[in-house]
Parts: C-alpha cells; structure tokens; sequence
C-alpha cells in the first residue's frame, strides 16, 4: 500500500557542475560513489573498443 503523504523517492543523479551547497555529507558521499560506478562502466567500455581496434587492425595487416 502507498502513503500518498511520503514524498517521492528522489532518484540519484549527478549534473556536472551543478550547485553542491545544499547537499548533505552523504549525498555527496552517495555521488561519489555514482560517480565512481560510472568511471568504471566508461573505462570498461573504452577498454573494449580499444580490443576491438586492436583487433581489427590485426586482422586487416595480413
């Protein structure tokens, strides 16, 4: 069952260069930790492309 008087969960977001005043200790804490995930996903992807360029240039060099 819903309370319809509890405030909708906010979803976590970070907007680059956005005003962190208002922010407690541990929503900065809770971004850092998005932000660490996200370094992660990009650096894994970009991990991969380089595999298949490496990959690819190999393959064409025969």
């Amino acid at each position: 069952m819903m309370d319809d008087d509890a405030p909708p969960k906010r979803k976590l977001a970070h907007e680059i260069g956005q005003d962190l005043a208002l922010l407690s200790v541990g929503e900065l804490r809770d971004r850092i930790d998005l932000l660490r995930q996200e370094i992660a996903r990009l650096e894994a992807a970009a991990t991969q492309k380089e595999a298949s360029l490496s990959a690819a240039a190999q393959f064409f060099k025969r």
